[in-house]
This record gives C-alpha cells, structure tokens and sequence, in this order.
C-alpha cells in the first residue's frame, strides 16, 4: 500500500469530491503546468470540456463552478467559501478570468466551457480535458486528467494504471487485502491503527499524523455544528429545506424523551449525519471520507462514539481515523470509491464499512472482529445506486448518509458479538462490489438518467 490514510481525508467544499473536489483540483493543476512551462503570460484563451458523468450531472454538482475557481489557481481545501459566489458573479458578468489568480484573460463561459454530455472519454467517467491558446489561436498546452473519486485527479494513462504502487517507498506492514491486515495483526499482535499509524511515519511524524487527523475530526465537528444550526432552502431548484436545525430543536428541547425510546441515540445519529451532508450540498466546508456524497456517516458515527458511548480519549479519535483509513484504503486499492464507476456502493457503501471497522476497533474489537464488521457494512450495501434527482447531492443523498451511519452501527455491534469468524471475507464483499459495479447498468452511475432521478418530478 503505497497511500496515506490522510490522502482520503480532505478538508474541501460540497457539494461532490469528484464533481467538484477534483475538478477544482485538475483546473489549478493544469495552470500550474502553465506556470512551470513559462506560457502562463502567452494565455489569451482557455477551454474547459467535460465529458461523462462530469457532463451529465455537473450542473447540479457545482462542476462548472468548481472549474472556473481552479482556473483561478484555488483549491478546495483552502478557497474562501464565503466568497465564492461574488467571484462567480464577477466572472460571468466581467465575461473575464483572472487565470492563475493574475492573469486577466476573456471567458466566454457557453464558449469556453463545454459539456459533452453524450461522449466519455476511454479511462474513466470523470473526464476533462484543458486546452490553452494565444493570442493567434494556436494552442499552446492541452491536458486531460480524470477525476477518480474522493478528490483524486489523475493524468491521463494513470486512471487505469495501478498508481497506488508507483510509489515503492517502505513500509512496515505493506497490506493490499483484509487478508493481509488478518494475518499481520495475528503475526504482531498489533491492531489495525496500530499498523496504520507504524505505516504512516513513511509520511510524516507520529506527531504530524496526529495532529493532522485531529484536524480532520475538528473540521467534522465544526460542520455538524453549523449544518445543525443553518436553516433556509439548499440550492439548485428543487427547494429541499434543510432538515438539521428542527430535528435539533427537537431532540434538545425534550430530553426527557430518550429516558421512554431507547433508540433516540440513532436520531442523533440521523441528525449528525444530515447536518454534514445539508453543509455538503449548499456547498458548505465538509470533509471528505472518503467522498463527499458520504460525507456525514464517519462524523456521526464518531459522534456516537464520543455522545453517545462517551469515547472522547483523543487517541481513540485518532485510531478511529487510521483504522477506518486502513479499510477505505483497500477499496480504493481493489476497487472504486467514485460513484460515476461503482454507484453509490462506491461510496456511502465505502463509508459505512469504514465507520463499522472503526468503531469496532474503539469499542475493542479485535482484527478478525474488526474486518468482520467492515464486511457486514458494505455487504449490506452492495448494488447501492447512484441515482440524484436533479443532479443534486440532495435527494436521496442526505437521508442516505442517515442509514448509512446506522448501518455501521448495528454493523460494528453485530461483529462484537461474535469472534470474527464469518463465512464471507472482506476480500470476498470487495471483490464482489467491484464486480456489481461493472456490471451495474450506466444510467444508475451518477448520470441522473436512472431510478430516483427519473422517476422523482424535480419541481
């Protein structure tokens, strides 16, 4: 494995880690390239084409917008949100792009920027593709990337190649399978955090790692804190109101309703897990893990840990972070986290298991337990669709993120209550997702043209 765990945590925007997250990403990359081949000052004019899926729900994932800003050399991590749509406002009505944040060039956005919504390009749904021109229309650089899924852009010739192994530096347990992490812990004694975060100082420090995961989990809190408070209609036409800040008023104001309903802790559960992901689809901070359509279920699921269970040991946050790294890690290994390849399989099914395998671990689960509840969490989840109404990352995207925190909940408790013996392996159900994906009719991957989004009137 030649990934770090907090590679699959980034701090971004909503609403979409590949429809928004990586297309940002690509749009800054390639006036990087600009910069570092000295034809930056040469510019007169830029296009922009997507392709696919990109195309076929870009509107409704930001994706536009999310160009336009990459192209003005921000990143999603650190734009200022707030001031997102005045610069929006300013490029569409100046018909002008500020390229790499300094150079003044004409941008004709029904010109310049293309959606291509019946062409994909061969490596991967997620297709974009630049092209840069002076003054006399020649071209100057052209470059196609692919955005991959939880953020992770790619040139193109990489979205098929084997990536995560380019990088041959050592590790103490080099895992690629749950076969791998079984033997491992049995041979070490050492858990699955454990192992991760030995892995991890081929990055960086125990220190750094630390403290940068516990920078991902303040991040999860600010944005349920805010996604539980922020009322009004998310964007995007199909005038969802945010249903966070009631169920919260609710459950505050009659506390004395869980001494009667033992099961009032899952609609905190819901309630965490709807306030991130209505902060994820109002374009809000969120973090991605490992996408951004899945947004909500490791927060809540660590809010329950420490709400709830009343877990608020610090290295329990961290080694929830490193073991549920370590089991999305294999996915993005063995198969796809992007929903435009897999479904949403790829991606709420993705979260699930990682939040069962981590809270597994929290609660003293052992390795066999642990894989056992990451298996439970996405088998229970395999052939999962992706089917936005809208284009949007609403419906059923929100209320989604609800189940699939609870799932890993009853996921993780199921597996403590047995000692990781199970018929199906970790191995077996990846396996078995990527299969369904590919197997998985395109209209139901992230096009907006199957289920839900078919069979849903938008207005």
């Amino acid at each position: 494995m030649s990934l770090s765990v907090v590679e699959l945590f980034t701090i971004g925007i909503g609403p979409s880690s590949s429809h928004t997250v990586g297309p940002m990403r690509a749009g800054a990359r390639f006036v990087e390239r600009l910069r570092k081949a000295e034809l930056l000052d040469r510019v007169a004019r830029v296009e922009a084409h997507l392709y696919g899926s990109l195309a076929l729900t870009g509107k409704g994932h930001g994706t536009d917008k999310a160009v336009l800003l990459g192209l003005e050399g921000e990143l999603p991590e650190s734009v200022d949100i707030d001031s997102v749509p005045v610069r929006l406002e300013r490029i569409r009505q100046t018909h002008c792009l500020h390229l790499g944040g300094t150079r003044e060039i004409p941008f004709e956005e029904k010109r310049d920027l293309l959606f291509h919504r019946l062409e994909s390009l061969p490596e991967h749904p997620n297709g974009l593709r630049f092209f840069a021109y002076d003054g006399s229309g020649t071209e100057l650089l052209s470059r196609t990337y692919y955005s991959i899924g939880g953020g992770f852009v790619v040139n193109e010739g990489d979205a098929r190649r084997d990536t995560l192994n380019a990088d041959q530096r050592a590790l103490s347990f080099p895992y690629k399978t749950g076969d791998d992490l079984l033997r491992m812990g049995k041979d070490s004694g050492l858990s699955i955090s454990e192992m991760t975060l030995r892995n991890e100082s081929a990055w960086r420090s125990e220190q750094e790692t630390r403290a940068s995961l516990l920078k991902v989990w303040h991040a999860m809190q600010g944005c349920v804190e805010r996604g539980c408070h922020a009322e009004g209609t998310l964007p995007g036409g199909l005038k969802v109101q945010r249903r966070a800040p009631g169920l919260y008023r609710e459950l505050t104001s009659k506390p004395e309703v869980a001494l009667q309903d033992p099961l009032t802790a899952l609609d905190w559960v819901s309630l965490w897990a709807m306030a991130v992901n209505e902060e994820n689809a109002a374009g809000g901070r969120v973090v991605t893990a490992p996408t951004n359509g899945a947004a909500g279920i490791l927060p809540a699921t660590m809010h329950y840990l420490c709400r709830v269970l009343r877990v608020t040991d610090e290295d329990k946050i961290v080694r929830f972070l490193l073991t549920a790294g370590a089991i999305g890690l294999l996915y993005k290994l063995n198969a796809s986290i992007s929903g435009a390849e897999v479904g949403c399989q790829g991606e709420v099914g993705v979260a699930c298991s990682m939040a069962a395998a981590a809270l597994c671990e929290a609660q003293g689960g052992t390795v066999p337990q642990v894989e056992n509840a990451a298996e439970i969490g996405m088998e229970h989840n395999l052939g999962l669709t992706c089917d936005p109404v809208g284009g949007l990352v609403q419906v059923p995207c929100i209320e989604r993120n609800a189940m699939g925190a609870v799932k890993a909940i009853h996921a993780a408790r199921l597996a403590l209550h047995g000692d990781g013996t199970h018929r199906v392996s970790l191995d077996k159900v990846i396996a078995t997702m990527r299969q369904t994906g590919a197997d998985m009719s395109t209209k139901y991957k992230e096009t907006s043209r199957g289920g839900l989004a078919v069979n849903v009137t938008e207005c």
